[in-house]
């Protein structure tokens, strides 16, 4: 059965559990304290490998990552690199995400602390036990719901996608625009960037259409953003417009 059946199975115990523990005063929910602990890379991800018998080597994360999010993302990636599972485990946590989004009932109990940790712990590892998913991910999202993370799982799944690309050559590109590029202009676009990255990487584009920008484009990899916007443009005028001339130096 796939992991959105099973989830849409369940949707009803979901709604149940996050309306009977929305209520309860503040004392009766999960410590705060465990909550927002975020533990160090190096033991979350031992967490992550108890699963699966795995060579200790050194694993290097291909780029920097930061924040709650870049450290659980950099943990399962360690760890799933170890095991030699990295495109299963990616397959895996998009199969997840998708099931997350097909079910509000679903994406709501994953982000509501209001239900306790040991009844969230619970529900988790009822619903991947009847999943295949591998152990690596099975024993994250445990770690995670344990921690109280699972409302960050979008979060941490898109920077280990941003890992798994890194790991393959490939660099994430998000171009804006207020009507789509023409064939042609994506293609020079990925030639201009790749003599930015250098030898080795491929661009991968994802398009957005934000007709607020008025004109041009604005690009966004590697934690760089080009912004040449015909609206970025017209409110640095705007800026200049407003500020005070010095006659006698004209």
């Amino acid at each position: 059965m796939s992991l959105s059946r099973i989830v849409q199975r369940r949707a009803y115990a979901f709604t149940a559990m996050t309306r009977a523990y929305s209520n309860i005063p503040s004392f009766t929910k999960p410590n705060s304290a465990l909550a927002s602990m975020s533990p160090s890379l190096r033991q979350v991800e031992r967490n992550y490998s108890a699963g699966s018998q795995v060579k200790e080597t050194h694993v290097m994360v291909p780029i920097p990552m930061y924040g709650v999010a870049g450290n659980y993302a950099s943990a399962l990636y360690v760890s799933a690199v170890k095991a030699n599972m990295l495109d299963r485990v990616e397959s895996e946590l998009k199969t997840l995400m998708e099931a997350v989004n097909s079910s509000p009932s679903f994406r709501n109990f994953i982000k509501d602390l209001s239900v306790p940790r040991d009844t969230r712990l619970k529900a988790v590892r009822e619903i991947f036990e009847e999943s295949s998913f591998s152990d690596i991910t099975k024993n994250f999202l445990a770690v995670a719901a344990e921690l109280g993370r699972l409302r960050q799982l979008e979060s941490i799944a898109k920077a280990f996608m941003r890992l798994t690309l890194a790991h393959k050559g490939e660099v994430h590109a998000v171009v804006t625009t207020v009507i789509p590029l023409p064939a042609e202009e994506e293609k020079d676009l990925k030639q201009v960037l790749g003599k930015i990255l250098g030898p080795g990487k491929t661009v991968k584009f994802e398009e957005k259409i934000d007709p607020s920008i008025l004109g041009g484009l604005i690009i966004d990899f590697e934690d760089k953003r080009f912004d040449i916007s015909i609206k970025t443009r017209a409110a640095k005028m705007e800026r200049l417009l407003y500020e005070p001339v010095d006659f006698l130096n004209i």
